[in-house]
């Protein structure tokens, strides 16, 4: 089956705007094909490849490194991700973490999500992220087949990493059961009660930040499985991008925020946090110029779990900054405000979404070791 690409994926390989690409068609230079599921048309990829090399005379850009092509999940500017060509916002209605996951890496929907035993962590103060490191090691460490890449050892890789990096968030509840899904247990780990914050609220979460397409960590991912490293080595090199505060620390800035508005009322801690970033964290999107839809599908099982006070300050705060033409909130604002109306730790949202993303990892790295080895070799332009 030949691979589809939207009008707009087509129109950013060819590097024109959406009306170009239109009047390539109208030339015979291109053929659109109706798109059976929303409004618009897809493109042959062959042909849009094709075309690309026509118009740079044949030769390969210095710029262009590899064409990374992916059945993991496709960017919808209104609908968000789709997984597998599931949109991702309805699959956090009506779906567990566990079944995306299986979805994502196209495996049955069992197997087992039981954490190795690593022993107790040498490291029991120090940040959540630190410990998931140590965790992810050592499940590589206990691993005799580490270096199985066939795609049902890297699945089951994946999940002892997930099971591994939610027992080191905190302490196991009394009484809990060892079958327990994934979203009741990080939950019972970030709060007091796994009843705190419902499984509900929780699996939409995890599905909702399970992948994002070609996400920085997730390069970091493909980078490590083009010189065929193993799972776990991979996931490494994700979870250490996502370390970074403009990547998965993005949501723990969005709770400082939301902190010091009820501390200091919405107007000040937005011209305050606008006069010292220059920005508002949890606002605006590389992608989501119009919003992001996982945004108003998480702040929907969130708002119920906060205080009518908070749920009224983050409309405030949200309205005061559509007032001021700041782009539209997106999905760490949710994380934020779910971690912060819920008592949960200001790094909540980098912890949901270090465990969800193993997901998505496991599913480009799988995706990765189906192309030839060693594809990506940047060029540098040197200078002195």
């Amino acid at each position: 089956m030949e691979r589809m690409l939207t009008t707009e994926e087509a129109a950013r390989r060819l590097g024109v705007k959406v009306p170009t690409l239109y009047a390539y068609v109208s030339r015979g230079l291109l053929e659109s094909h109706p798109d059976p599921v929303r409004r618009g048309s897809l493109f042959d990829l062959s042909e849009i490849e094709a075309l690309a090399a026509r118009s740079r005379g044949g030769r390969q850009t210095a710029t262009r490194l590899a064409t990374i092509t992916t059945g993991v999940t496709q960017l919808d500017l209104q609908l968000g991700p789709i997984y597998r060509g599931r949109v991702a916002t309805d699959l956090a209605r009506t779906h567990s973490f566990e079944e995306v996951a299986a979805l994502l890496w196209q495996s049955d929907g069992g197997g087992d999500w039981t954490a190795p035993d690593l022993g107790p962590c040498p490291l029991p103060l120090t940040a959540t992220l630190e410990r998931m490191r140590w965790a992810l090691v050592l499940c590589g460490a206990t691993d005799p087949l580490r270096a199985d890449l066939r795609p049902a050892a890297v699945v089951r890789a994946a999940r002892r990493a997930a099971a591994a990096l939610t027992d080191v968030v905190g302490p196991t509840p009394p009484g809990e059961e060892t079958d327990a899904r994934m979203a009741a247990r990080l939950s019972a780990r970030l709060t007091a009660s796994a009843a705190t914050v419902p499984a509900a609220a929780m699996d939409a979460a995890l599905v909702l930040m399970a992948d994002h397409e070609l996400a920085t960590s997730t390069m970091a991912v493909r980078l490590a499985a083009s010189v065929r490293s193993d799972p776990y080595d991979a996931l490494l090199a994700g979870l250490a991008t996502l370390a970074g505060p403009l990547h998965g620390g993005a949501s723990q800035q969005a709770y400082e925020l939301l902190v010091v508005a009820e501390r200091d009322g919405v107007p000040r801690a937005l011209n305050d946090t606008l006069r010292e970033q220059g920005r508002l964290p949890g606002f605006g999107h590389s992608v989501y110029k119009n919003g992001d839809a996982r945004f108003h599908a998480l702040c929907t099982l969130a708002e119920p779990l906060l205080t009518a006070e908070r749920r009224a300050m983050l409309h405030e705060v949200v309205a005061l900054a559509a007032a001021h033409d700041v782009p539209p909130a997106n999905c760490d604002l949710a994380l934020a405000a779910l971690s912060w109306g819920t008592g949960m730790p200001p790094d909540t949202g980098r912890t949901i979404f270090a465990v969800a993303r193993i997901a998505g990892w496991a599913a480009h790295y799988m995706e990765e070791l189906t192309e030839r080895p060693l594809r990506f070799r940047a060029r540098a332009v040197y200078s002195v």
